[in-house]
């Protein structure tokens, strides 16, 4: 863990709870001799119950994809997506429990926030799906960056080389963009890859959207993403979920195109998933390619995401509908 301090603790605290810690951590605390091969069994054998303390409580699965439902040792929920692909998969990972955010079109913050994951909960997602994951995207559950400290420790682990050795370009942290967070993200000697859930070209467009979010000003959002793209020469993705009557108007594109024409940076149109807490309207795959054909005419570079998983319920803003409601 080059440039991080790194906390000390002591040999019962990484005994009881062993994917809280990098391996610097737990040989500083059980000492060199055995904390390699330990450490090396936690992630490249099979995992051991009595090392866990979150567990599988079911699990969906469709054409190309596995919705994993975690219990937590409090008894609360979360939800993990692997999307399988040719030579492995992703692993869509969780931060939180539930989510403050509260954005119009996502069911993960619906009940409302509980409380952050640790870096153990984080990084046992990634070891229980037993199968090859070779991008994790920590698109799940909750806002990554407001559970900033475990999240950078959860990278830390899940890059470790005397375990996962899990590569940073394939990794990707997708955040609504809460400013000083991003701030320090850019600081880190990580270079891992950053996503922007944007959603609109306006401050009042994106109020709507994300009414939790409004103390944040969009134009600061957007400079503080450009500047870690400069910083670690990496192309930024923002995710725009297209809003009929929302955010699909000329002086959208216009908005776009001014910030990000000849920039490093790629945007994401997405289609909404449904979910039981909203009746928004889905714009026709013609508008969508409208809609692209738009932005790519003003010089930006643009993608269409394709979502996996909906008939499970494991697609992009559906995850955690039935667990965690508050009495």
């Amino acid at each position: 863990m080059k440039n991080q301090k790194v906390p000390r603790c002591s040999a019962e605290e990484v005994k009881r709870d062993p994917y809280n810690y990098t391996y610097q951590q737990a040989a500083e605390a059980l000492g060199e001799e055995a904390a390699r091969p330990w450490f090396a069994s936690l992630y490249r054998s099979a995992p051991d119950p009595k090392n866990q303390t979150i567990k599988v409580k079911t699990t969906y699965k469709s054409r190309d994809t596995e919705k994993y439902v975690y219990e937590l040792s409090d008894g609360r929920c979360i939800e993990t997506v692997f999307i399988k692909r040719r030579d492995g998969g992703t692993a869509c990972v969780s931060t939180q429990v539930g989510c403050p955010v509260g954005c119009i079109f996502c069911e993960s913050g619906r009940h409302g926030f509980f409380r952050n994951l640790t870096p153990s909960e984080i990084v046992q997602q990634v070891v229980l799906i037993r199968r090859k994951v070779n991008r994790i995207v920590f698109m799940g559950m909750g806002e990554p960056l407001f559970n900033y400290d475990n999240l950078i420790q959860a990278i830390h682990i899940l890059r470790d080389r005397n375990g996962l050795n899990f590569p940073t370009d394939g990794i990707t942290v997708s955040t609504v963009g809460p400013v000083e967070q991003l701030k320090r993200l850019r600081e880190e000697h990580l270079k891992i890859q950053l996503t922007i859930s944007l959603h609109a070209a306006s401050q009042a467009e994106r109020n709507r959207v994300m009414p939790h979010m409004s103390k944040y000003d969009i134009h600061q959002i957007v400079e503080a993403a450009l500047s870690y793209s400069q910083r670690h020469n990496r192309t930024v993705v923002f995710a725009y979920l297209l809003l009929p009557g929302i955010n699909d108007k000329p002086a959208d594109v216009r908005q776009l195109a001014k910030w990000f024409a000849g920039k490093n940076v790629m945007i994401n149109v997405l289609e909404y998933n449904e979910t039981s807490s909203c009746s928004i309207r889905k714009p026709s795959r013609q508008a969508m390619e409208l809609f692209k054909h738009r932005l790519e005419n003003a010089g930006l570079t643009v993608k269409m995401r394709v979502s996996h998983g909906r008939d499970i319920k494991a697609a992009c803003g559906q995850l955690a509908g039935k667990y965690n409601r508050k009495p």
